[in-house]
């Protein structure tokens, strides 16, 4: 019998690494599948055939989607072309709803049964999106408890998997080990770095960051800067913007879990990151800005009280947000100092952070996934 064919799409790095994931565990169960479509290097690593690579696709707004649509564009008439004449057993997607939701369209028109991983936030805004998911998508695996009933009053099949950061959120080496790899002094604190997953993220908050990092430098000249370069980007990325800046930064390439445990302080940009921050424990403020139009477009759309996923897990204001005009140097290097001097505000956010890891469930979400996988091929 001819192995089953999946196309799985993971716009962005953090669709990478879930879905790299989920391959490794589907494989596990059958090591015949054959997954291929949109991705980056940890798919490709678990033998995805990539024909788009996710860093193609990872922007974010309105007017930067505009700026990047020929090149998104093309991706999704590539995925489009494979569905109509040669369909895949099972489509996979994950996240990077904008466009995943336009293919679902086309494979439900085929006959191709879809699986969506990791829920559009249709509790955060456009509520209304979920009758349209439920009429092009068969199966929703999400990774938040609070996101089940919106499918189960429109009669989709949901689960929930848990979430698979809690499984992949793990250092590779000891805190000692980390230090003297990355040439961290253990006796000088450290502040990390956060500024995306984007290209687009880089141009807009790398700059941020180094001037916070400056005026943190004056006010405390002992102080250590380290920098993860996320999968989807590459030094030459963010090198410029180093260059210029006169500080001293360690970049540190693939071992984003190791620079998180060794930092004192983080300043990071929202998104899955700031997950993987709260589960390592580390106290942060977290950033975020776009442009103009797009945030004014947000403001009136966003139904929730934080921007960032950590404080939406908790259901409070665990670490300081600073979006758009807030997103000062003067005002990150102020909370990061803060966090640096105050022994009990610290010790607060670490308290936070621990809440927001019991309220992810436990372990196990890839397998989970993997196993739904199976049963919608069978």
């Amino acid at each position: 019998m001819a192995s089953k064919r999946i196309m799985i799409i993971a716009g962005e790095a953090s669709g990478d690494l879930h879905g790299s994931a989920l391959v490794r565990e589907a494989l596990s169960l059958d090591p015949d599948l054959q997954f291929f479509g949109i991705g980056g290097s940890l798919m490709r690593a678990q033998g995805v055939d990539t024909l788009v690579d996710a860093r193609e696709m990872a922007v974010v707004g309105l007017v930067e989607v505009i700026a990047h649509f020929p090149t998104i564009f093309r991706a999704f008439r590539k995925m489009e072309k494979i569905l109509k004449q040669n369909p895949p057993d099972l489509l996979i997607l994950i996240d990077y709803p904008d466009f995943n939701l336009r293919l679902a369209k086309i494979a439900k028109s085929v006959g191709v049964k879809v699986l969506y991983y990791i829920s559009p936030q249709v509790w955060a805004w456009r509520v209304g999106r979920v009758k349209k998911i439920a009429r092009i998508v068969d199966r929703m695996a999400v990774v938040f408890p609070f996101e089940v009933p919106f499918y189960e009053k429109e009669g989709l099949p949901v689960s929930f998997v848990g979430h698979p950061l809690v499984d992949s959120v793990r250092p590779t080496m000891s805190r000692e080990a980390a230090q003297s790899v990355f040439g961290i002094d253990p006796n000088r604190a450290t502040v990390g770095l956060f500024p995306g997953s984007r290209k687009q993220e880089i141009r807009t908050h790398l700059p941020i960051l180094l001037e916070s990092a400056r005026l943190l430098k004056m006010r405390f000249p002992e102080l250590q800067f380290i920098l993860p370069l996320a999968s989807s980007l590459e030094r030459g990325d963010v090198a410029s913007f180093l260059e210029n800046s006169g500080l001293a930064v360690s970049v540190v390439e693939g071992k984003g879990y190791d620079v998180m445990q060794i930092c004192d302080a983080i300043i990071s940009v929202s998104g899955t990151v700031t997950l993987e921050i709260a589960l390592i424990g580390v106290p942060m403020v977290i950033i975020y800005r776009v442009s103009p139009l797009t945030y004014q477009a947000a403001k009136r759309l966003i139904r929730v009280d934080h921007v960032g996923i950590c404080n939406i897990v908790a259901d409070r204001r665990v670490v300081r947000e600073l979006i758009q005009h807030e997103a000062k140097p003067e005002i990150i290097a102020e909370e990061i100092s803060r966090i640096l001097t105050d022994s009990s505000y610290a010790d607060a956010i670490r308290f936070g952070l621990s809440e927001v890891r019991n309220r992810l469930g436990s372990g196990g979400c890839s397998a989970r996934v993997a196993e739904i996988v199976q049963e919608m091929l069978r």
